[in-house]
């Protein structure tokens, strides 16, 4: 009888250790097939861009494809809603920007929360916004701009690639610190937007860099701040919004994300790969010429970056009363 109790303990024992060593053999071998990185924005955009290039590296290393699925649509929620119902293995992540947590704030009716339901794996870079402006306009410094603005009450338009974009709410934040009155214009992307901001239709426009940096640097848009705490190398002459108003600072980051429940050695095994490609110079280089800067860091670093930021726009959110229709 004490043989045969010994025996049951043993199993039980044998039981309760088996999960704990599963999941470590999963982590070294990982990954045996493709992985799905999903990409809730349109092939071509910077999300997409890092995506790509984190995508490739991660093959090489890994020895497995690491497949990119575009699923654009309601801001990057469809993505992240199609993530969250994956199985949670780490073969289907999400591409995530800082966009994605904040959207449940704006569609009421999703059925997901990013908080809960998305584990930071890794950041892989960020962008400064850019406070332009077309050449014609009469403002050469922030200071200027808002003067002319608080003048001509409701005669600037502001431009966005669309309503509760982080493009979008910069503005609204701008606009929540210097009490200026202006009148919103949203676009269906980034491209219409800059496309009216050269043609003079629109005043202004907080672009993110990467995608407005050559016609900055080739004089067809004047930038007038930098959203950034500090100033950027590409841009060593344009000053930060902070230096007009003390504190502000907006970033659009992304980095990849993957299903709550995912085994903690494959998020780790994930972040230092990910990691690892954010110190190659060649790397680093690519994503400066973007005109993004590498964010390297563990899983915690990037889920502290994610909560600290969504309740910043969350609270813009609210204060703006911004829907979305």
């Amino acid at each position: 009888m004490k043989l045969a109790r010994r025996k049951v303990l043993h199993l039980a024992a044998g039981a309760v250790a088996l999960p704990a060593v599963s999941r470590v053999a999963t982590a070294q071998t990982y990954p045996t097939r493709p992985v799905r990185l999903i990409v809730g924005y349109p092939a071509g955009g910077i999300t997409d861009l890092y995506a790509r290039l984190i995508g490739q590296w991660l093959s090489e290393r890994l020895g497995q494809s690491f497949v990119i699925e575009n699923r654009p649509g309601a801001s990057g929620a469809i993505a992240v809603d199609s993530v969250i119902r994956a199985a949670a293995d780490g073969y289907t992540l999400l591409v995530t920007n800082v966009n994605d947590p904040y959207s449940e704030y704006l569609y009421p009716n999703l059925r997901f929360n990013y908080i809960r339901d998305i584990l930071p794996v890794a950041s892989i870079a960020f962008a400064p916004l850019v406070m332009e402006v077309n050449p014609s306009f009469p403002a050469m410094t922030v200071r200027e701009f808002v003067a002319y603005a608080k003048a001509n009450p409701g005669k600037i338009n502001f431009a966005s690639p669309g309503v509760g974009t982080t493009n979008h709410l910069c503005g609204e934040l701008f606009k929540m610190a210097t009490s200026i009155n202006w009148f919103h214009v949203p676009y269906r992307g980034d491209a219409p937007a800059l496309t009216d901001l050269l043609a003079g239709q629109v005043q202004v426009y907080f672009g993110i860099l990467p995608a407005s940096i050559e016609h900055v640097r080739a004089g067809r848009m004047r930038a007038l701040a930098v959203t950034t705490a500090t100033s950027l190398d590409v841009l060593p002459d344009v000053p930060t919004v902070g230096e007009f108003l003390p504190g502000f600072e907006a970033i659009a980051w992304s980095g990849v994300g993957a299903p709550k429940n995912t085994p903690t050695g494959i998020i780790d095994k994930l972040n230092r790969d990910i990691n690892a490609a954010l110190a190659d110079p060649k790397m680093k280089a690519r994503i400066a010429d973007l005109g993004a800067v590498v964010l390297p860091g563990s899983s915690a670093d990037f889920a502290k970056l994610i909560a600290t930021d969504t309740e910043k726009w969350v609270k813009v959110i609210r204060v703006a009363n911004i829907k979305v229709e």
